[in-house]
């Protein structure tokens, strides 16, 4: 009997045990993020351009004209984020970038800063990134490291009462004779990017990230007026260079 009852006790105890470690399989195979995952996340982008310009120049008459002081600046922009990563594997995956287009404001700097803001656009800027995961495919926290190229073009672009009507190209030699309706366009380019960021595993299809990226992000900004004496090109480089910030929510299928 009593021999019985130990046998008894030694079942019980390899059942618990088998359930335990069943348990602790599915508990860590619900953190994975392997080879053939796709992970949705929806989240808050946060870009702070680290702007510079050129100063601008006037074309006019037949002659080019540098105006040195003059300038302009970008503020910072926020919208809604939208991402999409395939793992090719455990550790290496590609992720597509997509958003709400940020609208930001230009504001003159230098001898233009007296018109304050002198336009606003809407950026385009989907993005394609290969990343490299840390850790292994089953552990909660996932540093990565990212790069890879987005391609950016503009939309929306108004310019301020000041800047439309070519009241900026007021001068002691022409008077107003060259101000007029002004139109303007923003050049569309290829930008470099790289990423940095954490995955945060709640259980098999939940999860935050945080990530911090750079853009190596330029545009030349052509304004048009057609003046009394014929048409007036102004063009100036615009480097934004932003650091852009990604905070978000993700879903695992």
């Amino acid at each position: 009997m009593s021999m019985r009852i130990r046998a008894l006790g030694v079942m019980k105890v390899m059942a618990v045990t088998n359930v335990m470690a069943a348990l602790l399989l599915i508990s860590t195979a619900a953190h994975a993020q392997s080879a053939g995952d796709i992970v949705a996340n929806l989240g808050w982008f946060h870009l702070a351009p680290q702007d510079s310009s050129k100063p601008l120049t006037v074309s006019a008459l037949g002659t080019s004209t540098t105006e040195t002081g003059t300038g302009a600046s970008v503020d910072n922009a926020d919208t809604f984020g939208l991402t999409a990563t395939y793992f090719i594997s455990d550790h290496i995956a590609t992720t597509a970038v997509l958003g709400v287009p940020p609208r930001f404001k230009l504001s003159g700097s230098g001898s233009l800063s007296s018109l304050g803001q002198i336009g606003t656009a809407y950026e385009w800027s989907p993005t394609l990134l290969l990343k490299y995961y840390f850790n292994d495919a089953h552990s909660r926290l996932r540093p990565y490291l990212g790069a890879g190229g987005s391609y950016v073009w503009y939309s929306g672009v108004k310019l301020s009462s000041a800047m439309s009507s070519g009241s900026f190209l007021y001068s002691p030699s022409y008077g107003t004779a060259l101000e007029g309706p002004t139109t303007a366009k923003l050049s569309s380019s290829f930008a470099p990017v790289i990423n940095a960021g954490l995955s945060y595993n709640f259980n098999q299809h939940w999860s935050v990230d945080a990530s911090l990226s750079y853009m190596w992000l330029s545009t030349r900004a052509t304004l048009t007026t057609q003046s009394k004496l014929g048409t007036v090109t102004s063009s100036t480089k615009v480097k934004l260079n932003p650091i852009i910030s990604f905070v978000s929510v993700g879903y695992r299928f």
